[in-house]
C-alpha cells in the first residue's frame, strides 16, 4: 500500500540508539499510545490492556525504548480504577506513564520522537508505523514520519508495542522472547473475557466516579486562577495568538449579494482521489517551515509553544495559513513532488498554498481547485469549507464529494461542481495550467438544484458539470 519496490520491502536501517546498536524495518512501530478518545471511556478496553502489560511482563517480555509510548486516559477515573487494580505499574514497566487526560497522540500531539529514530525513518525513507487507540490516522496527522498509521484497541496497541511491528501475523509468529529464551506468542499474553470481567468488577467502583467529578474544579489550580471579566460581551485581545475576530461579517450587507460566477480563474491546487478534511485543513502539530510557523515566530511564539493547529482553530490568521498545509498533500501540479506547495500559474514560482493564494488575491484573481472522487472525506471539520474561502477559493470541480463537507462548502459560499459520470479532470485533458469560467445564472430563481453548468477554459475546452446545490 506505499508503493515500496520489491527489492525494497526487506531493507533494513541501522542506527545508533544512546549508543546501542539498533534496527527499523519498514512496517516497524515507532508511536504507540492509548489515547482519550474512543476507548479509554471503556473499562474493559483499559483494563485488558493493563491485564496484557501484566502477562507480557511476567513472561519478561519488554518494549524497544526506542518505541515512543504513552497513555492519555479521558478521564481522572481510569487513574484510579487502574492503580485500585494494582495493574498501572505494569504499564509503567513497558513505557505506558499516564502522560494526561485529553487529545494526544490522535490530533498530531505525539510530540517529537528520538532524534536517532527520526534520522533513521528519514535518511532510509523508511514507513514507520504508528499504533493507537484513538478514531483518527489520516495521513501526516499522527505524526510527519509515520507514513502507516493504524487504529486498535488498547490492548492490541500494547500487544503490537510488544511486536514492534505491524507486519506480524499474530496467529502464527511469536511476539518476542521471554526471560527463558522460549517464544512468546499473542495467545500467551491474551486475557480472556472471564479474566477482564473479575478485574473490572473489583476495581471499578461507583465512588471513584463521584469523588472525580465532585473535585473536578479543583484539579487545576492554573485554570482556578485565570481571571474572568464580568462583561456580557468578549472582550477582544489583539495580540492573542490563540482568539481572533474572525472576517467573515466585514462588508456583510442585510440583502446578500446574489449569486456571481467564477471568471478566468487560476486553479490553485489539482487533486486526485480522496483529498480529506485533514489534508485541507489538518489539526495536528505545525510544521516549523510552515506559513502558520512564520506567522507564530513574527508574533512572538516559540516553537515550542506553537501547539496544534486544533488548538488554535479559534485564530483565522493562523488557520487561513494552515489551509492545505498537509505534509502528506499530493497535487498534481507539482508533478511527484509530495508537500503543501503549488505552482503559481502566472508566474511558474513554486510557492506554499498559503502565499500563492496571497498573490492571487493582491492581483484580485479567482481560483478553482480541482479534484477526482470523495473529496472532503473524514472528519466534518469547518475549517476545511472556511479555509478555502479565506483563500479566496471560488469553486471546487470534483468527481464526487462527502455530503457534509459539500454542504459546508456551499455555506462559505463556494461552489461544489460535480464532473459528469466518466469525465474527470485526466479525461478532460486538463492540467490546471488552464483558466477557468463558470457561468451561473444571473439569479437565484433561476439556480435550481442539480442543474447542469458549462465551464470554459481559456485553451477552448468547454465541459458540462453538475452544480451540487442539493436543495432548494
Amino acid at each position: 500500500g506505499f508503493a515500496i519496490p520489491k527489492e525494497s520491502q526487506n531493507k533494513v536501517a541501522k542506527f545508533s540508539f544512546h549508543g546501542t546498536p539498533a534496527e527499523l524495518r519498514h512496517g516497524d512501530v515507532v508511536i504507540a499510545a492509548i489515547t482519550s478518545c474512543t476507548n479509554t471511556s471503556n473499562p474493559s478496553v483499559m483494563l485488558g490492556a493493563a491485564v496484557v502489560a501484566k502477562k507480557a511482563c511476567e513472561l519478561g517480555l519488554e518494549v524497544k525504548p526506542w518505541i515512543k509510548t504513552s497513555l492519555a486516559p479521558g478521564s481522572g477515573v481510569v487513574t484510579r480504577y487502574l492503580q485500585k487494580s494494582g495493574l498501572q505499574k505494569y504499564l509503567n514497566q513497558l513505557g505506558f506513564h499516564i502522560v494526561g487526560y485529553g487529545c494526544t497522540t490522535c490530533i498530531g500531539n505525539s510530540g517529537d520522537i528520538d532524534e536517532s529514530v527520526a534520522s533513521a525513518i528519514s535518511e532510509n525513507d523508511m514507513v514507520a508505523a504508528a499504533v493507537l487507540s484513538g478514531n483518527r490516522n489520516f495521513e501526516g496527522r499522527v505524526h510527519p514520519l509515520t507514513r502507516a498509521n493504524y487504529l486498535a484497541s488498547p490492548p492490541l496497541v500494547v500487544a503490537y508495542s510488544l511486536a514492534g511491528t505491524v507486519d506480524i501475523d499474530f496467529e502464527k509468529e511469536p511476539i518476542g522472547k521471554g526471560k527463558d529464551g522460549k517464544e512468546i506468542f499473542f495467545r500467551d499474553i491474551w486475557p480472556s473475557s472471564e479474566e477482564v470481567a473479575n478485574v473490572v468488577q473489583s476495581s471499578v467502583l461507583p465512588d471513584m466516579f463521584k469523588a472525580t467529578y465532585q473535585a473536578i474544579t479543583k484539579g487545576n489550580p492554573m485554570w482556578n486562577e485565570l481571571s474572568v471579566p464580568s462583561s456580557n460581551l468578549y472582550a477582544w485581545d489583539s495580540t492573542s495568538t490563540y482568539i481572533h475576530k474572525p472576517p467573515y461579517f466585514k462588508d456583510m450587507t442585510m440583502s446578500p449579494p446574489g449569486p456571481h460566477g467564477v471568471k478566468d480563474a487560476y486553479c490553485l491546487l489539482n487533486f486526485g482521489d480522496s483529498i480529506t478534511t485533514d489534508h485541507v485543513s489538518p489539526a495536528g502539530s505545525i510544521h516549523k517551515d510552515s506559513p502558520a510557523a512564520k506567522f507564530l515566530l513574527e508574533h512572538g511564539v516559540d516553537r515550542r509553544d506553537f501547539n496544534s493547529y486544533g488548538s488554535r482553530r479559534g485564530n483565522d490568521e493562523v488557520m487561513a495559513r494552515g489551509t492545505f498545509a498537509n505534509i502528506r498533500l499530493v497535487n498534481k501540479l507539482l508533478e511527484g513532488e509530495v508537500g503543501p506547495k503549488t505552482i503559481h500559474i502566472p508566474t511558474g514560482e513554486k510557492l506554499s498554498v498559503y502565499d500563492a493564494a496571497m498573490r492571487y488575491n493582491t492581483a484580485v484573481q479567482d481560483t478553482i481547485i480541482l479534484a477526482g472522487a470523495e473529496y472532503g472525506s473524514g472528519s466534518s471539520r469547518d475549517w476545511a469549507a472556511k479555509g478555502p474561502m479565506m483563500l479566496g477559493i471560488k469553486a471546487v470541480i470534483a468527481k464526487s464529494f462527502e455530503q457534509i463537507h459539500r454542504s459546508n462548502l456551499v455555506g462559505m459560499g463556494i461552489i461544489p461542481l460535480c464532473f459528469k459520470p466518466g469525465d474527470d479532470a485526466d479525461t478532460l485533458g486538463l492540467t490546471g495550467h488552464e483558466r477557468y469560467t463558470i457561468n451561473l445564472p444571473n439569479s437565484v430563481s433561476e439556480i435550481r438544484p442539480g442543474q447542469d453548468v458549462t465551464v470554459a477554459t481559456d485553451t477552448s475546452k468547454s465541459f458540462s458539470c453538475t452544480v451540487r446545490f442539493d436543495t432548494e
